[in-house]
């Protein structure tokens, strides 16, 4: 344990208290309000005098004599405490007298008004709930030479703030309300979906073949059976096995694991929400995703508008669609259909792409939508109808052979999900999956693997479907205003200190 004057202090004060016959680790407290019911029923609980049990976290402490007045923080906000030493008794005070910010406490009395008009317990009874022995790294305010307010903020490290997401949610407010936010949003596509009776559903993450994106997986070994493994890297595949059996609309929230690179929207762990519909296409499912879109605006922020990095943006459906090909010529000046396969390499070149493998005209096709169109993407839009080449799990274009019905959505520039009419053509299937792995050994990083056992539930048949994939956690990012993925997850992926 790192020791420092400070720490060393508050174990002095933790062996004192034991001496004192106080555990300083109970093991219950029998709460009656958090803060919030406080707040709700002032007025009643004024009126009435009763005695409450409130509890939380010190984060002000301001001892005056015989009168102390702490600030305690619950999950629900920051309420203060008056302790009053003819109230509390004297052994009640001497605990009072050695707490210290960052120290768990218990009170009961009843509530009433402060002669400076603030909402308070004043406490009868005091119990310590746990012992801070590290102290926090509160923000001091200081006035320097010139008069100046100035404030010292030890805790102000990005990195420190990642990695220790427990003082970092203690410390700052506008960080709580993000993962609030968060567990709102999540909440209301449950609900969404479960209104559409959609059936929620649990696959496997470890995986004996992994597949359903373009992605290079997490490898591991089970010993027991002394065989290879993958962490997923999508549940698609399994969530269409589902539809094969029988249930005709399934949705998985699922931590996916892609062993890529790090950047502000990407983290090799992340959530994604998949779900199917069976007797439907893309089309139904365009209505689905910017209805399930405003949705998550709504509940993070009370209605489909929201601003992020100072841009504000409007959810409300419908949403624009436009294709990969009228993108190209809108964006980017390109009409793809009248260059030449040395003419689109050439453009690749000028864009500084370079496609890995062999060249397929499609896959071309779709890296200059990349890297000339989708950064100018405000949206909310869907460009739909991509390549043929874009993926093997999804049906040709009805109309055009040489495309497929696929569509992604974009906001600020950023795709914001992936969906299809699924393929259910088996021996297609076969022949696009078998086509991926050649791919694969002509030097594709990212192919789809064959997976035997689903071509096998494809060929029991799967009846027309509609399928969609959203990034939870870059949902979360643009409905929250926050800037990185690490500013949406409690705990991101940090190297080791």
């Amino acid at each position: 344990m790192e020791t420092n004057d400070q720490v060393e202090a508050r174990l002095d004060k933790l062996h004192k208290l034991r001496e004192m016959g106080i555990n300083p680790y109970p093991y219950s407290f029998p709460l009656t309000h958090d803060s919030a019911a406080l707040a709700r029923d002032r007025e009643a609980l004024l009126a009435s005098e009763q005695s409450v049990a409130f509890a939380g976290r010190i984060v002000r402490y301001n001892l005056k004599g015989k009168i102390a007045f702490i600030h305690l923080k619950d999950g629900m906000g920051r309420l203060q405490v008056m302790f009053g030493r003819d109230a509390v008794g004297e052994p009640g005070f001497e605990l009072v007298k050695m707490l210290d910010i960052g120290d768990w406490i218990g009170v009961h009395g009843p509530m009433f008004i402060t002669k400076t008009g603030e909402y308070s317990v004043r406490a009868q009874q005091v119990e310590l709930l746990s012992k801070a022995v590290r102290p926090l790294p509160i923000p001091k305010e200081k006035v320097d030479e010139q008069g100046n307010k100035v404030i010292f903020d030890e805790f102000k490290d990005v990195e420190t703030r990642y990695r220790q997401r427990y003082v970092d949610l203690t410390l700052n407010d506008s960080v709580r309300e993000v993962f609030l936010k968060r567990s709102r949003i999540i909440q209301a596509l449950r609900e969404y979906l479960l209104n559409q009776s959609y059936l929620e559903v649990e696959t496997p993450v470890l995986q004996s073949v992994y597949g359903g994106a373009n992605a290079r997986p997490f490898t591991t070994h089970h010993n027991a059976l002394d065989i290879p493994l993958y962490l997923r890297v999508s549940n698609e595949l399994y969530l269409k096995r589902c539809i094969v059996g029988g249930f005709p609309k399934v949705f998985e929230f699922a931590k996916d694991f892609r062993n890529e690179g790090i950047d502000r929207t990407h983290n090799p762990e992340f959530t994604l929400l998949e779900f199917y519909q069976a007797y439907a296409d893309y089309n139904d499912m365009m209505k689905h995703f910017e209805n399930i879109y405003a949705a998550a605006c709504v509940a993070a922020n009370g209605s489909p508008r929201f601003t992020f990095q100072g841009k504000s943006f409007d959810l409300t459906p419908p949403w624009p669609r436009l294709t990969m090909k009228d993108a190209l010529k809108k964006f980017a000046g390109l009409d793809v259909d009248s260059l030449s396969d040395n003419a689109l390499k050439a453009e690749l070149v000028k864009s500084e792409v370079e496609l890995k493998g062999h060249y397929l005209r499609g896959l071309a096709i779709k890296a200059l939508f990349e890297a000339r169109c989708e950064h100018q993407l405000e949206g909310p839009i869907f460009i739909i109808d991509f390549p043929k080449e874009s993926t093997p799990l999804c049906k040709g274009h009805r109309s055009d052979p040489s495309l497929v019905e696929q569509f992604e959505p974009y906001i600020n520039g950023w795709e914001v999900g992936n969906a299809y009419s699924e393929l259910n053509d088996p021996l297609a299937q076969r022949s696009l999956l078998e086509e991926q792995v050649e791919r694969g050994r002509g030097g594709e990083d990212e192919t789809h693997p064959l997976d035997e056992d689903f071509l096998r539930a494809l060929e029991y048949g799967m009846p027309p479907t509609g399928g969609v994939g959203i990034g939870v956690d870059r949902m979360i990012m643009l409905l929250t205003d926050s800037p990185t993925i690490k500013d949406v997850l409690l705990f991101p992926l940090m190297k080791p200190e």
